[in-house]
């Protein structure tokens, strides 16, 4: 979940930036600041925070329990 909001929050601040526009807002809406919080999102995204691409919890394995014979 968290990458697909670092990959919106790109999205806007690539739309800003091809549109050269702040909003009325140059120090909340700037390209910096927009590009900050999507590298945010990815980091915790990696780190593991929230959900991850498995659904979180479950089985690791498919198959036969490793270890049973």
């Amino acid at each position: 979940m968290l990458a697909i909001l670092a990959a919106i929050v790109f999205g806007f601040a690539l739309l800003l930036d091809l549109m050269d526009t702040n909003f009325g807002a140059p120090d909340l809406f700037n390209w910096n600041t927009l590009v900050l919080v999507g590298l945010l999102l990815l980091a915790l995204y990696l780190a593991g925070v929230g959900r991850g691409p498995g659904g979180g919890g479950g089985r690791w394995y498919r198959g036969r329990r490793p270890g049973r014979g």
